[in-house]
């Protein structure tokens, strides 16, 4: 089974890789978090009193001791916390995800939802039981995609780096790209075409 979009030809191919570009970068600039911060003048503790007289000392004119000429005064333009986002089309996110996952197809590995079903406990050596019987190797970035969340599936393999785990519903367009091999179910590939095709068909 595939997803319900069809890249035909090259330049078709060259607009999604160029969307899923857009919307990757977008969202890398969206999770940072700019927090780095320096003291103006103004900020810096001390330098309330007029260091000395303005004029007859010799001395350059100086109003305060924590000016940003002086050693220990404060920062000129230096950095301070802010907001920075990028804003993305709804539609072409959820473009970007389904081309992303169409690009991704021969990573594919389709199993029984029962599989996912029969987590009813915090088990990561399951976990490792079924990577080893899909014949994968744990070097590899590992993604499953879950018709719906999961508790004891997601605690389970919470411990290993390579893996993670996601639900059809909430698909994370990096998670997509990192991913070596893409473990889901026919009921996810289902989901996934009815959250993010029905606006294509």
């Amino acid at each position: 089974m595939e997803t319900k979009i069809f890249l035909e030809n090259d330049q078709r191919k060259k607009k999604a890789i160029g969307l899923i570009h857009r919307v990757y970068l977008s969202q890398l600039k969206n999770s940072r978090k700019y927090t780095a911060s320096t003291k103006t003048k103004s900020e810096v503790r001390g330098g309330g009193k007029k260091p000395w007289r303005q004029k007859g000392t010799g001395q350059a004119r100086a109003g305060s001791i924590r000016s940003p000429l002086w050693v220990g005064g404060g920062v000129i333009f230096g950095p301070k916390p802010r907001l920075v986002s990028k804003k993305i089309n709804k539609k072409e996110r959820r473009l970007a995800i389904l081309s992303a996952l169409y690009l991704k197809k021969k990573q594919f590995i389709y199993i029984n939802e029962d599989t996912f079903l029969d987590f009813n406990q915090i088990k990561t050596k399951k976990i490792c039981n079924l990577i080893k019987e899909l014949n994968l190797n744990f070097n590899c970035k590992i993604l499953f995609i879950l018709s719906k969340p999961n508790k004891y599936f997601w605690l389970s393999a919470r411990n290993l780096k390579t893996v993670k785990i996601s639900t059809a519903s909430c698909v994370n367009l990096e998670q997509i790209l990192k991913a070596n091999y893409i473990i889901l179910s026919s009921n996810s590939l289902e989901l996934i075409n009815s959250t993010y095709g029905k606006q294509y068909e």
